[in-house]
């Protein structure tokens, strides 16, 4: 028999008992992190995702906030937001973990970006997940004068609605989704994740606790690497680990998947293994590139880069990310600066929506053959 879980007296009211409904939709909760799980094709992404909020990477300040909130029965609804790979899904499953033990997944409904969404899903599944108590039990075997009977101390347990990715869902679904916050409260808490809280609807945000996670410091990404190398008993280079944090920008599950398929294409983990295998560029390659573009005519520019791209197989849309970073690390005038970056963001916007490259690289020799001109008017 499962164990008991404590309840959640958090407004205090009276709650009718009957048992919670296992819904056939919604997704299973699987809480992976025990290395020992899974074989060697196991994504590790999920083979080490932390089990406990004392595992969670970074924001302890978040984390201990929301611990102490769990320990002290006063959970409230959660809106977790930031960019992807920052923790949000684990720190939730991690609450789930602490509040149910091995009932999480009866005590859960977990939707996410894969699921329909609509206001029907809110208006049929959420609803009669949220109506339904779930209970938690506690058995005392006592002598009984005729016979011996079973003792169950029946404790109504507070379930968690978890929507992961809630900034997809369409402005009627949210509307619904408040009413339904607000009708089942005392039984059900619910807990969205997304990555821009400007999707989300005032209306759900007033009656959530905000907390956002920003990108991961160089330090717990390059911490939590080394966790997994010397875990997996890995060969990997300080330049390959350099290359993982710098290439993940404070994703950890993008380090992640990247330190695990370089694995897969190289026994040794070097910075050129992990550039070759993501497909973008070196940084020696990008210091080349901006030569030639700080020095060379138009024509030989635009050759010289246009046959890297290919020889390499470099997508353009990477060498401007690259270069404008590169940009920032030179000496130029403030305002030659920001009239090529303003240029250079402007070619990355028109590449996302998948203008032609090689018209998109003669804008980026062009940008650059004027920003040379201004530098000559300036220097005279």
């Amino acid at each position: 028999m499962a164990e008991g879980i404590h309840s959640m007296d958090i407004d205090g009211a009276d709650l009718t008992n009957s048992f919670s409904a296992n819904l056939d939709k919604g997704k299973t909760v699987i809480l992976a992190g025990n290395p020992s799980h899974g074989g060697k094709a196991s994504l590790w992404v999920e083979k080490y995702r932390p089990q406990s909020l004392d595992d969670v990477a970074a924001h302890r300040d978040i984390v201990d906030t929301i611990d102490k909130l769990t320990t002290e029965n006063r959970l409230p609804h959660l809106l977790l937001y930031g960019p992807p790979g920052t923790g949000k899904t684990s720190t939730i499953l991690a609450v789930a973990r602490k509040l149910y033990g091995p009932q999480y997944h009866n005590m859960i409904l977990e939707l996410n970006a894969s699921d329909d969404r609509g206001i029907d899903v809110v208006r049929q599944q959420i609803q009669d997940f949220a109506s339904t108590q779930s209970l938690s039990f506690g058995f005392s075997s006592l002598p009984f004068v005729l016979f011996p009977l079973v003792y169950v101390n029946v404790k109504p347990s507070v379930k968690l609605v978890l929507l992961d990715e809630a900034d997809a869902m369409t402005k009627d679904a949210q509307f619904a989704l408040r009413r339904v916050i607000e009708k089942y409260t005392k039984s059900t808490r619910f807990a969205l994740i997304c990555n821009h809280v400007n999707k989300i609807i005032p209306a759900l945000q007033s009656r959530c606790t905000r907390f956002r996670f920003a990108p991961l410091d160089a330090v717990h990404v390059s911490e939590r690497l080394k966790h997994v190398i010397n875990a997996e008993r890995l060969d990997v280079q300080d330049s390959g680990l350099s290359a993982l944090v710098r290439l993940s920008n404070g994703d950890m599950r993008k380090a992640l998947n990247i330190l695990q398929s370089t694995h897969m294409a190289s026994q040794q983990i070097t910075e050129e293994a992990v550039y070759l295998c993501t497909g973008n560029p070196l940084p020696k390659d990008i210091e080349q590139i901006s030569y030639w573009l700080l020095n060379e005519q138009y024509s030989d520019s635009f050759k010289r880069i246009n046959d890297m791209k290919t020889r390499k197989g470099l997508a353009l849309i990477d060498i401007v990310r690259e270069v404008t970073m590169f940009v920032f690390k030179i000496k130029m005038p403030p305002a030659v600066r920001v009239q090529l970056v303003n240029d250079l963001a402007d070619i990355e916007y028109r590449l996302s929506f998948g203008c032609n490259d090689k018209l998109q690289l003669g804008s980026v020799v062009a940008s650059f053959t004027r920003a040379r001109s201004a530098l000559v008017a300036a220097a005279a």
